[in-house]
């Protein structure tokens, strides 16, 4: 055993984890920890943010593209609770990072010092977090950390994935011990977690999609996290059965196919909604059917479950039975159970047999009408620009791998129905927590984890206003990412349901004004990039927005776009969502029926 201080244990472990990066922002707490790893500054790369909250973020897209963790640093009190906003969209939507808080020292434990949380417990920051982190530990000694470290991964990467704390006060990082810091090879990288489906269960769930007159498969989050697109595909294929996915699955099934029906739920697309709502038998992959995705469990607004029979596949035996009742429940990784129903077909000899054109005609002609009503606004040349026409410029210049974050506002309503998303893992967003910021900050942590593919943020200029430092970051440390500010003026919706919930007029507080003459404000947003060090551009007309995309994707520098965007255009209501007690919108007729 050698000697080595707390911090220096954290860190080591770290890079034998093949840990790259380390996000975060210094604080008194973490001092120690901060000069371990300038010791190892040639083995692990610091990013320091200007907000914490932000480390998190560019965590939690690091991980959704690289499906291995970072880690995030954060100091006592304050910069730790800041870190809380990104670890909670992390935690909602299941991605894995270590959140390393600093605290006060032992010695101070239940004195009141500077910063600690200790009203009713000492140094109680593990009862902060512990709703957002799969597990939360706190060392009061260097010897405890090697066996913390080695736990920390387990429970981050087995199951469903999602953060860990750890929490170390000052002291610990640097008093020394002799210990013997862990191998991963040894105690973690022989775990396999791809459990199968009980094989019983299996043959029930292929006798339900043999036998359906109307089948359909719903992707979700979790097949992109089980790297189970491929699967997805074959059994599709090889059983006729059309596909949606969540709006949290948008990638893990080609758009080009002719089985793909678009997303489910509220702004889902019309062929996907009038499947679910059709279908006699839904396989549903990796979701927790969400409110969102769901309509809000209407029946008949998005699923009809029953007299639909569900099929349902998850990692997590919570999600199973949750909100819809199961004809088969199969608690199990997503890929390996698409394997076993795929072997299932074959051994019975029905893979590539079945004939499912009446329903795939039908599906077919629901998914012509979509096509045709949103070729309509692709080519608009209105002023302001029609958000249909942002995003089939941004797509025409971007190739399939690259990466777009959608940040939370209206525009990524816009992103879930209109955007096509080629591959896994190439459309970020945050869906479970929804926190603005997401997409902001995480652009950054996407770029760290595939630096040779482009990356593009869509936000909104409510959502950018709240973390526009991490322009200043992207200059600091020279990582080209492209900001495409969808500037509505305001927290458009919101302001949209205001006017929907409660009538025409009755809005406040979600349009950006000048109180004095009830003008419309923004920010310069592009003059703001460039007082960081960073290339901004104003864009007005539709004209002016291919050639602006192109020349910032071709200059690899930081850029921000600052794109003027119809405020009053909405997404088409295929389906529903609730607040209740308020009544759910009814969908548009044109988008609710086979009409």
């Amino acid at each position: 055993m050698a000697s080595y201080t707390g911090a220096e244990i954290i860190i080591e472990y770290l890079v034998r984890e093949g840990v790259p990066y380390l996000f975060g922002l210094c604080g008194h707490g973490i001092l120690g920890f901060l000069d371990a790893a300038y010791a190892y500054r040639d083995r692990i790369k610091v990013i320091s943010v200007h907000h914490e909250a932000a480390a998190a973020f560019m965590a939690d897209a690091f991980f959704r593209v690289a499906h291995r963790p970072v880690a995030t640093f954060s100091s006592c009190g304050p910069g730790s609770v800041n870190l809380l906003l990104g670890l909670a969209s992390a935690f909602m939507d299941s991605s894995a990072f270590l959140a390393i808080t600093g605290n006060v020292p032992t010695s101070q434990f239940n004195r009141g010092p500077f910063q600690e949380t200790g009203r009713h417990f000492q140094a109680d920051f593990p009862s902060v977090v512990r709703h957002y982190v799969k597990r939360s530990f706190q060392a009061t000694r260097p010897e405890q950390l090697p066996l913390m470290v080695r736990q920390a991964f387990a429970v981050m990467l087995q199951g469903r994935p999602g953060p860990v704390n750890l929490d170390v006060p000052l002291d610990v990082f640097v008093e020394r011990a002799e210990v013997e810091i862990p191998e991963p090879g040894l105690w973690r990288h022989g775990i396999s977690c791809r459990s199968g489906g009980e094989p019983e269960a299996i043959e029930r769930a292929l006798d339900l999609l043999i036998s359906a007159e109307r089948p359909l498969m719903v992707a979700g989050h979790g097949v992109e996290l089980a790297e189970a697109a491929a699967e997805l595909a074959t059994l599709a294929e090889a059983l006729q059965v059309p596909v949606a996915t969540t709006p949290a699955g948008k990638g893990v099934f080609d758009p080009r196919s002719p089985l793909w029906l678009g997303e489910t739920g509220r702004n889902g697309t019309y062929p996907a909604n009038q499947a679910a709502r059709t279908a006699d038998v839904i396989l549903a992959l990796g979701t927790r059917f969400d409110d969102r995705a769901a309509s809000s469990w209407l029946p008949g607004y998005t699923y009809a479950i029953p007299p639909t029979k569900l099929i349902h596949v998850d990692i997590d035996p919570q999600e199973l039975g949750r909100n819809y009742p199961v004809s088969v429940g199969i608690l199990g990784d997503v890929r390996t159970v698409l394997r076993q129903l795929y072997e299932a077909a074959l051994r019975r000899g029905v893979a590539g047999r079945l004939d499912r054109r009446p329903w795939l005609e039908r599906v077919g002609g629901w998914r012509r009408k979509w096509e045709a009503y949103l070729a309509e606004y692709r080519h608009s040349e209105a002023v302001p620009i029609r958000p249909e026409r942002l995003l089939a410029d941004l797509r025409s210049v971007l190739p399939e791998e690259a990466i777009v974050l959608a940040d939370v506002g209206v525009h990524h309503n816009w992103v879930v129905q209109c955007w096509p998303a080629f591959r896994p893992r190439t459309l970020l967003q945050s869906w479970g927590f929804a926190a603005m910021g997401f997409g902001v900050c995480g652009a950054l942590g996407a770029k760290l984890a595939a630096p040779d593919r482009p990356v593009v943020a869509v936000v909104g200029d409510g959502g950018f206003l709240m973390f526009p430092g991490v322009v200043a970051t992207a200059v600091e440390y020279d990582i080209p990412v492209v900001w495409v500010v969808w500037n509505n003026y305001g927290y458009c919706s919101i302001r949209d349901q205001q006017l929907g919930y409660f009538g025409p007029g009755r809005e406040l507080a979600t349009s950006f004004l000048r109180e004095a003459t009830g003008e419309l404000f923004s920010v310069d947003f592009a003059g703001l990039a460039r007082s960081m060090g960073a290339e901004g551009l104003l864009v007005e007309r539709p004209s002016d927005l291919k050639p602006a995309l192109e020349a910032a994707l071709r200059s690899e520098r930081p850029w921000v776009l600052d794109v003027r965007v119809d405020r009053e255009a909405k997404p088409p209501a295929t389906a529903s969502w609730q607040l209740p007690p308020l009544p759910p919108p009814a969908p548009d007729p044109a988008w609710f029926g086979e009409g």
